[in-house]
């Protein structure tokens, strides 16, 4: 079993699109009010799923002020 990335730590590449893709996908995103890049990762989710390829989520960073320490 592989070890989860926190979603701080993402998986950066290079992705080259044809234009008139790039175009949907960003007019796309921008009606869910997502960023380009969060758009290509719900549609890929979405893609898998529909072929039966169950992908999961990574735990969310906790976010605001840390646990006071018990003293």
């Amino acid at each position: 079993m592989t070890e989860r990335k926190p979603l701080t730590e993402r998986k950066a590449f290079p992705l080259r699109l044809d234009p008139l893709l790039h175009d949907a996908v960003e007019r796309s995103a921008a009606s869910d009010l997502r960023s380009v890049n969060a758009q290509i990762e719900v549609l890929l989710r979405e893609a898998l799923g529909r072929r039966g390829i169950k992908v999961g989520q990574s735990a969310a960073p906790r976010r605001g002020r840390p646990p006071r320490e018990k003293e």
